[in-house]
């Protein structure tokens, strides 16, 4: 895999309520003995210059990842938009030398070793998002954003009722990247886990022939 020669901030995104899992942080729910969110971190490093992790609540319990943690700028629980534009105004205020985020949902530990390379390629200088689609969905969380969008998204979540990624990104120029597998029965590379048997069905693709990634 190979770093985007623009530096990229990747920004894992650790905000869901967990409703579904029945854990206080499903990103700490263990996938192999291991917290899930250290799989979304060994994916996504060497595909970005830097990453951060986006999450509310106390920081201390992710010191462990060694990754600044940042909380949602918007009050109340916004979902993944506020998580985006967190990671947009970190990277302007902090890392002003980087223009794009690439963003990854943390309950999906397969999503593809080349996501940020392919999501980069796509983003032309005329657009300003590409976010991945496989088997003809979409996986918006799975985007890279332009910085300089900032300012639209913190004013679209002060001003819309509908906080969906969908209803922000209908407002803009969108390239979608298929990551669709070659192989019909491949595993799906955005399989997420939600729920106790999500977890338990992950363990079992862990020893897959398609499992590529280190996880040691």
């Amino acid at each position: 895999m190979t770093v985007p020669s623009a530096p990229t901030l990747g920004v894992l995104l650790a905000g869901g309520r967990s409703q579904r899992m029945g854990v206080g942080d499903k990103c700490l729910a263990p996938l192999a003995g291991r917290p899930l969110l250290a799989y979304a971190i060994e994916r996504l490093r060497p595909q970005v210059s830097a990453s951060i992790v986006n999450a509310n609540g106390d920081p201390a319990r992710l010191r462990q990842f060694g990754l600044t943690v940042v909380p949602d700028s918007v009050e109340g629980f916004a979902g993944p938009l506020a998580g985006i534009l967190a990671g947009m105004l970190w990277a302007r205020n902090h890392r002003p030398d980087i223009g794009r985020i690439a963003t990854v949902a943390t309950d999906t530990p397969f999503f593809p070793d080349d996501l940020v390379q392919r999501l980069v390629a796509a983003a032309a200088d005329d657009s300003e998002v590409a976010i991945a689609s496989c088997r003809g969905r979409d996986y918006p969380i799975f985007g890279v954003f332009a910085v300089a969008l900032a300012d639209d998204l913190a004013a679209f979540l002060g001003e819309s009722a509908n906080r969906a990624v969908k209803a922000w990104l209908d407002r803009l120029q969108v390239v979608r990247v298929d990551f669709t597998p070659e192989s019909e029965g491949a595993r799906d590379p955005f399989f997420n886990i939600n729920t106790p048997a999500g977890l338990a069905a992950a363990e079992t693709m862990l020893g897959g022939p398609d499992e590529r990634a280190p996880m040691g």
